[in-house]
């Protein structure tokens, strides 16, 4: 296939400094160094086709708004090239190009200009823009009085407008509504099939592997490998959870490794990224000692798949005889909104027979409806005493339960709608 983007050996070190006055300091005294240096990228080499829609994953500080940078010249490589066949329009985040003072029309003039496109060129293309934003009147209003979700619809519409040859996008419809994101993705697949091509930045795995033909993984500034997106993505996990080492040679040798659970020394949740701001009460009477959310198969990690089984676990100490408790857990959305949980009380299980001393696994198995997107897992041991509840343990929002998935629906969990068309 032809190569629309060429990254070769790019790598980007930055001069760090402990004060401002370093940096003068060495500049009039160049024999002293005082300064670390830090590789934001080291040795990346990667292809972009045409045509095709490439994503490229990692956690955060892996490199990837940098790689983006340099391709679109907004950074110059330490060492490397990276070459460019065609015309570029890119969303490297929300506002990047616009004058906040400009209205809206003002700003898609701007921005054509700053893509090489004259006012006549963009008199043509400025109903298509307005039309695809769908912002209303705000059009014809600052800037700085638009929401994040306008300034996405905005930014977007502008790129996906000019008719680029390559379109790069970093982020910039997180903060989008569910239909502008709908829309967005079938201009997507529009752009694939008149041959242009995507490239692809997002921490949402389900939109990964849903739409890109090929993934570009990196971590801590290097390719970690590149591939199929679902096996790109499995890995991104297993970065995300410490259970990933860069001597591994493959994703295949990499999947060959036995599941962490296996791992009878290590707890689970130092297998998992959680809360390091964990809100832990009770009065001491149970402790909750671990916690982890599993896969069908055993695997440990923060991520399922919608459709999928899954198990939620938790560990917890007793601390006293005949305390009768009750093990709970509960999901919340990134905004504290309780979505689902379920505790041994509500299942009518029997916890009589635990006693000091005890250490009690309790295990929520489940299948996740939830849609695409990341809860808050939280635990609870606790108990009715009389008529009076009491609080043994509570550990909140711990831990996220990431969902990912090929197909979203409406709202926050799937009904698995069966659909069918008939026509008379």
């Amino acid at each position: 296939m032809d190569s629309v983007i060429e990254v070769k050996n790019i790598s980007k070190i930055y001069n760090l400094y402990n004060k401002p006055s370093d940096r003068l300091k060495e500049a009039l005294f160049a024999r002293q160094s005082r300064h670390t240096e830090f590789a934001a990228l080291n040795d990346v080499s990667f292809n972009v086709n045409k045509g095709e829609i490439l994503g490229i994953i990692g956690k955060n500080g892996s490199g990837k708004s940098t790689i983006l940078k340099i391709i679109t010249s907004v950074l110059t490589p330490t060492s490397g090239e990276c070459i460019v066949k065609g015309k570029i329009a890119a969303l490297l985040e929300l506002g990047a190009g616009f004058n906040m003072e400009y209205t809206g029309i003002e700003n898609i003039y701007l921005n054509g200009q700053m893509i090489g496109f004259s006012k006549e060129e963009m008199d043509k293309k400025l109903q298509d823009i307005i039309d695809f934003a769908d912002i209303g009147e705000h059009i014809y209003q600052p800037v700085k009085t638009y929401s994040s979700g306008m300034f996405a619809r905005l930014a977007f519409s502008v790129a996906i407008s000019v008719d680029p040859d390559i379109l790069i996008v970093d982020e910039a419809l997180s903060v989008g509504d569910v239909f502008f994101q709908n829309k967005c993705y079938r201009r997507f697949e529009e752009f694939r099939e008149r041959g242009k091509t995507i490239l692809f930045v997002t921490h949402d795995m389900g939109s990964v592997i849903r739409y890109c033909n090929r993934c570009v993984l990196l971590n801590a500034g290097k390719k970690v490998a590149e591939g199929k997106p679902q096996e790109m993505v499995d890995l991104y996990k297993r970065i995300m959870v410490g259970q990933w080492n860069e001597n591994e040679e493959s994703s295949e040798e990499a999947s060959s490794i036995q599941s962490s659970n296996a791992k009878n020394d290590q707890l689970w949740k130092d297998q998992i990224s959680t809360n390091p701001d964990i809100e832990v009460y009770g009065d001491g009477r149970a402790d909750i000692i671990d916690f982890g959310i599993f896969s069908d198969t055993g695997d440990i990690g923060n991520n399922v798949y919608k459709g999928d089984y899954y198990s939620i676990k938790m560990r917890v100490r007793i601390n006293e005889d005949n305390l009768n408790p009750i093990f709970a857990f509960k999901l919340r959305d990134i905004k504290g909104t309780e979505l689902t949980g379920t505790n041994t009380m509500l299942e009518d299980i029997d916890t009589s027979q635990c006693k000091k001393g005890d250490i009690v696994t309790i295990t929520f198995r489940q299948k996740q409806y939830l849609q695409p997107g990341q809860y808050l897992v939280s635990f609870g041991c606790t108990a009715f005493e009389g008529d009076q509840f009491v609080v043994y343990c509570r550990n909140y929002n711990c831990c996220v339960l990431g969902v990912v998935a090929q197909k979203g629906t409406i709202g926050i969990f799937d009904s698995e709608s069966e659909v069918s068309v008939s026509v008379e």
